[in-house]
């Protein structure tokens, strides 16, 4: 990765100054924690939510949106993340609750999961909450949802990476099971490939029967035996 030098870097370290803002508002709080999360919109595979609770003289460049962010620049920061941060965690749902229940319910209950795991890592919970966009029902933890917050909090911008690298290594390794979909490129995604295989193969289990009824002959549902082992590994709900 290309190494940030005079003007450059005091550039990016004034990007990130400015994406401390709401950290700094509380500035008498030790432990705040940014909440995002990841596969909300593919019609296959879970969603993944991500807690994350960063030192307050955490300096990581390039951190920012998930999706303002190559592949390749996630994967180098996920470990940076992880080494630096006080405490981070990760809730995983998987597409059959999220058909019991609808996406935003999974995502709720995605969230708890990640700030429970966030919790028993750091062995408190955390004093506020940075939201991207939503109020989590349910927590008793002070919440601040912030539209657009994995580009405005850095907290929030280090969950959006832990969820998304999290779940993009998910859907590689379900694509080893299910290779006719392609979902290593696609992670899910509803993509001209995708839905082409859909229509062609018909469903498999990690397909959410809710998000593709246009897509599919009813008949094909039943295709696939499930597999739930990697979920396992996982945690999932």
């Amino acid at each position: 990765m290309r190494e940030l030098k005079g003007e450059r870097l005091a550039a990016e370290l004034t990007r990130l100054k400015a994406m401390r803002a709401y950290e700094d508002q509380a500035s008498e709080l030790l432990y705040i924690a940014g909440i995002d999360e990841a596969g909300r919109g593919p019609l296959a595979g879970p969603v993944v939510a991500a807690c994350c609770i960063l030192p307050k003289d955490a300096v990581i460049l390039y951190l920012n949106d998930s999706k303002k962010v190559s592949a390749i620049r996630r994967e180098a920061l996920l470990p940076e993340i992880e080494e630096k941060a006080l405490a981070f965690g990760y809730g995983v749902v998987s597409e059959k609750r999220i058909d019991e229940i609808n996406i935003l319910n999974a995502t709720y209950e995605a969230m708890h999961l990640a700030i429970a795991m966030t919790e028993k890592k750091l062995g408190k919970s955390p004093e506020l909450l940075l939201n991207d966009a939503v109020t989590i029902p349910g927590v008793s933890i002070p919440q601040i949802p912030i539209i657009k917050g994995d580009a405005k909090s850095v907290s929030i911008a280090a969950a959006s990476i832990i969820a998304k690298v999290t779940r993009d290594h998910m859907m590689v390794e379900l694509d080893k099971l299910y290779p006719e979909y392609g979902f290593a490129k696609h992670k899910g995604y509803g993509t001209a490939q995708h839905i082409a295989a859909l229509r062609t193969y018909g469903p498999c289990p990690i397909h959410r029967m809710s998000f593709i009824t246009k897509f599919i002959d009813k008949s094909k549902r039943d295709s696939w035996k499930y597999k739930d082992r990697l979920y396992e590994e996982f945690g999932a709900e």
